[in-house]
Order: C-alpha cells, then structure tokens, then sequence
C-alpha cells in the first residue's frame, strides 16, 4: 500500500512517501501561502502518488498546533484515510542528519526529512 506522511508547519509542509517495502523517501516540501493553497497541492500530491493512506505527523506538546493540524486536515477533504502519529522532536532529529551535508537552509528539506522520520515511525508500529 501507497503511503505519505506530512509534517504541517506554518510555512512549509514536508512529505515524505513509501510506495514499495518500507523504504520511505522524503520529497519536495510544499511551501504554504496560505491554508487552502497548501491544502491543494497537498490534495494533488496525494493523487499524483496515487496515496492510499496520509500519515499526519501530530505533536502532543502544543495545543495550538494540535489545533491548527485538526483544521489543515479537515481543509484537505480526504477521499483516504489517515492516521495521526507523534511528531516530537523529529525536526531536531532531522535537524541533527543534515548536519554537515548542507548548508542549513530554509527550503523545507528538512521539513520532509522530519516527515520521512514521522512515517518511519508510523511503519515502526505496524
């Protein structure tokens, strides 16, 4: 089964994908405008993948962004299901892999490392 996990930030969205035993492969993060924009290529993301299963990376720490993944998911309107999985501290740790490979910027791939990390430890679980 297809999978993508996202990992919903204020002004980029990483997606990482698993399409084939396990190996999960980040992507070109989405950068957010605004929240219908985002919810849009992230709704053609999914269909380009032909994604059977989203993967939300959800933190337990902040409320308010507890609050505001709720209401990005509820702006994608999925034909999918799709699960919350816990997110702390995957931006440090992916933070920490790139260290030394790239000068460190913000063009959101460290945002999709964090949700290849957020998937990695979805598929974990199973």
């Amino acid at each position: 089964m297809s999978l993508a996990s996202i990992d919903v930030g204020l002004k980029r969205i990483g997606v990482a994908i698993c399409v084939s035993s396990n190996i999960v492969t980040p992507k070109d993060a989405i950068l957010r405008k605004n929240r219908n924009q985002a919810a849009r290529d992230v709704n053609t993301f999914l269909k380009e993948w032909d994604i059977k299963k989203l993967v939300v990376g959800y933190p337990s720490s902040s409320e308010d962004m507890q609050k505001r993944i709720k209401h990005f998911v509820a702006l994608l309107e999925l034909e999918i299901p799709y699960e919350l999985q816990e997110e702390n501290m995957s931006s440090i740790e992916a933070e920490d892999l790139m260290k030394g490979d790239i000068k460190y910027k913000r063009d959101g791939r460290i945002d999709s490392i964090a949700a290849k990390i957020i998937l990695e430890r979805y598929l974990g679980r199973q």
